[in-house]
């Protein structure tokens, strides 16, 4: 894992390639997902700006003394990390050290970390000061997962749209706290 954390970049770092992507796609996938690329940025940037770390979950937080680190697993054309990743970047900032590994860059990481056989994203892996994995998190909060079974358990009465508007809904309010508070209760 420590070699991983070494290769990681830190979100500032996330946002720029994300950016150099969309300006510039240097392949064929970046050229697709311009589109992605594009309302990734939007909703990360809404997210820094609207976003306010709950004093309660900083409090269980202190009250975990959890000294170690937070290794994301991401892309930014991705809609379930351009709602999650901004906002466990600020709450965790100024106390533990938060990076990002580009899934599409090298696929070894996130083939450990597999959701149901898929390569979603974000998935969050817990450190602690070793390197050793304490625990991991991800793709998205309960509700959204309960969302997605909804939607694959009868897709003709909730469509995929409906599933993916209701989702970035649900983001939208949200804004990162469920996903911070299930995050907090695996330190």
């Amino acid at each position: 894992m420590e070699n991983y954390w070494d290769k990681a970049i830190s979100f500032e770092e996330y946002v720029h390639i994300a950016k150099q992507r969309l300006e510039n796609p240097s392949n064929q996938q970046e050229a697709e997902y311009k589109q992605y690329y594009e309302l990734g940025l939007q909703r990360m940037d809404r997210t820094l700006k609207k976003y306010i770390p709950d004093e309660d979950q900083l409090k269980e937080l202190t009250s975990k003394n959890f000294e170690g680190k937070i290794l994301i697993i991401s892309e930014a054309w991705c809609g379930d990390a351009s709602a999650t990743v901004p906002a466990l970047v600020k709450f965790f900032e100024g106390k533990n050290q938060v990076k990002i590994f580009l899934r599409d860059d090298d696929k070894s990481l996130i083939a450990q970390f597999l959701t149901n056989g898929t390569e979603s994203i974000p998935k969050v892996i817990i450190l602690n000061d070793d390197f050793s994995i304490k625990n991991s998190w991800g793709p998205r909060p309960k509700y959204g997962k309960e969302l997605l079974m909804k939607y694959k358990n009868d897709p003709e009465a909730y469509s995929k749209d409906s599933f993916y508007n209701d989702l970035q809904i649900y983001y939208a309010k949200n804004r990162g706290k469920d996903a911070i508070q299930e995050i907090i209760e695996l330190l």
